[in-house]
């Protein structure tokens, strides 16, 4: 049985967001102190290390699940398949629908019930649920999407990652500037000689790691305790990620049996430049090979980090032309993989 990644899509949201904008940002410590540095410099440097330049939000009137919707309807139509025959609808994301100016997310009805809505699926065998797994969470949708498949409960399955990420963040905290709203979504179905996922491994680390990220006040003392944002160790998290990602990976295409050599490109989770990087050198130096120039596609750059939707946006651009100088051909072995909230840690070994 090859179970296929047949069909991809996604949402770029329009408004886009340079490093510009942040100049006239009030960014303090984490103690609420003034940080001594002028914004052009903590801009600087904030490129220099993530390697984002601009990043897109979503128009006021658009939310999350509306911007997976327009992915889903992407994802069918590259599959070409009919959404009534979907056994599974599996959405990916942390925050939920977050109306513009608002702090609280809604998830009632689950995003992935909307988006079934939207797409006008009579069918009521077509089931639509939830996951909250990080930013790992659209690749362990694929994973649960090929069990399912693989044990008979289902035939077709779309994944979606969505996330606006942007109504979550505190404008007084620097890392505000890392993230960044999207969608993506595949079809995965079983079909000869379309693709074939050849293994995955997922993991998740619940210790102190639990809450490198978590939700938190701002850093600004006038703001309510009650108002919480998206907030992060990124040192920690840094840390974890060359230590704990390249060995899943590694242990990952072990389990495929396919050569480090016949690998094409991995896809991982836009979060950081200097990290990504990191993270696929040590992978090949498990292997005592240097990593090859062009393996490791990325739009952090422009997108910057969206959680959830930057695998499946990547896959999407490239598989479709997107970026310059990269593009896959018919039985190309490609990894996914990611990292993030929880500390989950998952990977996919692919022929494309």
């Amino acid at each position: 049985m090859s179970v296929a990644i047949t069909g991809t899509g996604s949402y770029i949201p329009q408004v886009l967001v340079t490093n510009k904008a942040f100049e006239d940002h009030n960014f303090l410590n984490s103690d609420g102190s003034v940080i001594p540095h002028s914004n052009t410099v903590i801009i600087e440097k904030f490129k220099a290390i993530t390697g984002i330049r601009e990043r897109r939000y979503a128009k006021k009137e658009i939310n999350t699940s509306d911007m997976a919707f327009v992915a889903a309807q992407n994802a069918i139509e590259d599959a070409n398949i009919n959404a009534e025959d979907l056994d599974y609808i599996i959405f990916a994301h942390n925050f939920g629908d977050i109306t513009f100016g608002m702090s609280q997310g809604n998830t009632l009805p689950s995003l992935a019930t909307r988006v079934k809505n939207h797409l006008q699926i009579k069918n009521p065998k077509c089931v639509a649920y939830d996951i909250l797994f990080g930013c790992p969470g659209w690749v362990e949708g694929v994973i649960q999407a090929n069990a399912f498949i693989k044990s008979g409960i289902a035939k077709k399955c779309l994944v979606i990652g969505a996330e606006t990420l942007s109504r979550v963040v505190d404008p007084h905290d620097r890392d505000s500037m890392i993230y960044s709203d999207g969608a993506g979504a595949c079809i995965v179905e079983e079909k000869e000689g379309a693709g074939e996922i050849l293994a995955h491994n997922s993991a998740t680390y619940a210790n102190e790691e639990a809450y490198y990220l978590f939700h938190g006040s701002s850093y600004h003392q006038e703001i309510p305790d009650d108002l919480r944002y998206i907030k992060m160790y990124g040192r920690k998290i840094y840390e974890f990620a060359i230590s704990y990602v390249p060995g899943a990976i590694k242990e990952c295409l072990d389990e495929s049996g396919v050569p480090i050599e016949d690998v094409k490109k991995i896809f991982i989770h836009q979060a950081n430049e200097k990290m990504d990087e990191a993270i696929i050198k040590r992978f090949y130096q498990m292997h005592d090979k240097a990593m090859p120039e062009g393996i490791m596609p990325m739009n952090i750059h422009k997108l910057g980090n969206s959680s959830v939707a930057t695998v499946p946006t990547l896959y999407d651009m490239v598989r479709k032309g997107k970026i310059k100088n990269q593009q896959l051909s018919k039985g190309d072995v490609v990894i996914f993989a990611s990292v993030g909230a929880g500390m989950n840690i998952n990977a996919i070994v692919y022929r494309y």
